[in-house]
Order: structure tokens, then sequence, then C-alpha cells
């Protein structure tokens, strides 16, 4: 296996030279999430067949000419699950390389099992074993070991064989639409931010909370978000999600009564304490009938487990039809998605929403003849 690092300009514009004019190209990155609410990227790995490099975005390049060769339609980017990849590519060049073909979702689509990891494909499609003790290496070091580097360029090396098998049986079974509109379907999904005033719905125990709690809930969320993006930093290193429910519950009016509250932790008061109080005195001048109404589980509805159980029936029975795994076509928790799109949201609020998968991407061509009732 042959590589090479690419670390100046007069290397990267030669190897986008190279591969300028190929169809496809096998794609993978590596990247650090320590504290920070995004990736920090630290290498991309780019495979065309012949020429296989490892790009540093550590170095100081002029990445302007690649990314036009990641936005080509007639280029397939090959990726294996690409979730964490996608986001890595909003963040650090401001788009989603298209179109995208998930070598994971493919195999799942022809029945192979859910959420194969890499090194099993490998090893299953190719006979070979891969080492995969460098996946927890730090990425950001500079120099990067001869062994980290073996490690990053196998993954692209050895995608592009896969995707090749992989690939003449998707075709034959006529998917490939399907799995590029995945793809598609994944990006549009994390690009999507929840709107501030229902980031508080998402926080564990929220349903436990009285409409006074959960109006302190909402400003904390909106809070923690907004100093989690203005800091880069994750959400949990600004406030702990455990500890926000208990501190709605508590709302406590000074920084003493905020540190004896279970599990809240000394450098939390630190570094956010004042800017927690003032969360909750904020939330305490809004009128009551102001406040949020007190949140429903899909479970508290009583014609819950009946009406999931019917959908899931009718998703299933059109998978088969069409020999679609009934588990990609919907799982349990996109059923629940649906059901919780209609029953717990207003037409105001659908607006601001992503829409289910089921009623949007490729599933809905499949499913909307069945549920009718759920599009509106």
């Amino acid at each position: 296996m042959q590589y090479q690092l690419i670390q100046t300009q007069n290397q990267l514009n030669t190897f986008v030279e190279q591969i300028q004019n190929k169809p496809v190209l096998a794609i993978d990155t590596e990247f650090m999430r320590r504290r920070t609410l995004y990736p920090e990227v630290a290498l991309i790995q780019v495979y065309d067949g012949e020429h296989l490099a490892l790009i540093d975005p550590l170095a100081e390049l002029s990445l302007f000419d690649f990314w036009q060769i990641l936005k080509d339609p007639a280029v397939l980017k090959v990726l294996h699950s690409p979730s964490e990849d996608i986001e890595v590519f909003q963040k650090y060049a401001g788009f989603v390389p298209a179109p995208l073909f998930d070598t994971q979702f493919a195999l799942q689509l022809l029945g192979e099992g859910n959420c194969m990891g890499f090194a099993l494909m490998v090893k299953e499609l190719l006979g070979i074993e891969i080492d995969k003790s460098e996946s927890r290496t730090n990425w950001l070091q500079r120099p990067l070991t001869p062994k980290q580097l073996d490690y990053a360029a196998a993954d692209t090396f050895h995608l592009l064989p896969c995707f090749e098998l992989i690939i003449e049986r998707i075709k034959a079974a006529d998917l490939f639409d399907i799995v590029i509109n995945e793809s598609e379907l994944i990006a549009n999904k994390r690009a999507f931010q929840t709107p501030d005033e229902f980031l508080y719905k998402d926080i564990k125990n929220a349903w436990q909370l009285k409409p006074h709690e959960l109006a302190v809930l909402k400003e904390l969320a909106t809070w923690r978000r907004n100093k989690a993006i203005k800091k880069n930093l994750a959400l949990n290193f600004v406030l702990k999600e455990h500890n926000m429910a208990e501190i709605a519950k508590r709302g406590p009016s000074s920084l003493n009564a905020l540190r004896q509250i279970s599990g809240v932790e000394a450098i939390e008061v630190n570094r956010s304490g004042v800017e927690i109080l003032k969360c909750i005195e904020i939330a305490k001048l809004i009128p009551q009938e102001q406040h949020p109404a007190v949140l429903k589980r899909l479970i508290d509805f009583p014609t819950y487990k009946k009406v999931a159980k019917d959908v899931k029936q009718k998703i299933t029975k059109v998978a088969k039809a069409h020999n679609i795994p009934d588990d990609v076509m919907a799982s349990k928790k996109q059923v629940n998605q649906l059901i919780s799109w209609n029953w717990k949201l207003t037409a105001e609020q659908k607006i601001k929403y992503i829409k289910p998968d089921l009623l949007s991407s490729w599933r809905y061509t499949y499913v909307k003849d069945v549920l009718k009732e759920w599009d509106s």
C-alpha cells in the first residue's frame, strides 16, 4: 500500500490534477472531539484506485481546487458510515460532498445486518483482518507516527474494493438512488438546528417538570447551546445535561444553593454559576400563562402502543413488497418520530421542525399511500 502525506501546496496541486477526472473517490476523515462542540479535523484521506493521499488540514493549504472535486456531481464520493464525516465537512469545508455513497447503509439495504463496522466489512468482503488499534489515537499531534499514517491510509485503500463489490449488488437490485438519497437525508438532519424555543423538550427528564420549572429549563437549554456555539465547547462541558432538570426543579437563588444540588460540580458553578442563576431569574419573571405546558411522552398517550404497532405493520408490508428490509424502511425511532410529529406539534411548530424521515426522503415515495392520515 503506497500513499503520500500532503503537507505542501505543490503536493496538493499535483494530487488534485491526478484525481481530477476520476469517477469514484474513496474518502475518510480523522478528527478529534475532546471538549469541543464541533469536530476538529486532523486528516482527510482520499483514494482513486491509483493515487492514495493523506491531506493534512493543519498545514497551511488552500483546498479550493480539492473542494471543487468534492462538489462535482459527476464524481461519486464513497464513505463508510459518514454521519460524523458529514459534520466534519459541514463545519470545515462549508458543504457536504455529493453525491455520497455510504457503504454501511448499502450493506444494510442489501440485508447484510445493521451498522456493520468497517473492519467487519473488510473481513467479510475481502477476507482481510485490519488493525483498528489506532482508532482512538491523538490525530492532532504532529508529526503523526508511521503507524497512524498506515492506519489512516488503510481505511480508504480497503474501502474502494469493498465498494466495487457492493455497487454491483446495489445496481442489480436497482437501489442506487436510495443509497444516495439516504446520505442527503443524513446531511440535512446534521445541518438542522432545533430552534431555541424547543431545545428544552429534548433535555433528559424534562417530562417530569412542572410548567414553572420548564420555564427555567427552557432558559437554561437556550443559554447552554448559545454558549457552547460561542465558545466551541461540547454541551456537557458548559453544563451537564443530567443536572439541568434538577436545577430547574430546585430553582436555586444563590451560588451556594446551586452547589448543594446533587451532581452539580464545583467547576460548573465556578465557570457558569452566575449565568445559570441569571437564567433562573429571567424565567421567574415570565408570566404564568406563558409557561410551557407539561410535556407528554409517547407512552403517556393511551393509544400509543396500538397506533405504533399499526403504523409499523403497514410499513413492513410495503417494505416486503419492495424487497427492502423493514428496519431500513422504518426503525422504531423513525415510527416514533412520525407519531410525535403529528401528536405533539402544532401546525405552526411543524413549519419550524425538520420533517420526519417517513414524510421525506426516499421512504415517502414508498409509504405515502399507507400513511396518508399522517401526512399533514
